[in-house]
């Protein structure tokens, strides 16, 4: 018994045409595998970007209040637990464990 081929398969065109959709999608410099992993490494660094871009705008935000002289006794006294000559700080730790 003798399998039959389809013609299709016997036609040089379309087999050109097969190796070069194989050649084009996994084993050129710009193939399918590398543009995946190329846009994937796009998102992590989008995400990094936006991240950051947060951060920065929440340091604008503390360097807006820290220019009035309010705002930077406010800070000082809050983050830097500074404190004036004739004052006394109390420092108040709550117990976060519910027993």
């Amino acid at each position: 018994m003798r399998i039959k081929i389809p013609s299709i398969f016997k036609n040089i065109y379309f087999i050109i045409f097969f190796l070069f959709i194989i050649w084009m999608l996994f084993f050129d410099s710009n193939s399918w595998l590398i543009h995946r992993e190329l846009n994937a490494k796009i998102y992590k660094l989008e995400k990094q970007k936006d991240f950051y871009n947060k951060g920065i705008d929440v340091d604008k935000e503390e360097l807006s209040k820290i220019k009035t002289d309010s705002g930077l006794e406010e800070y000082a006294r809050e983050k830097l637990y500074m404190k004036k000559e004739d004052e006394e700080i109390f420092i108040i730790a709550f117990d976060t464990l519910n027993e």
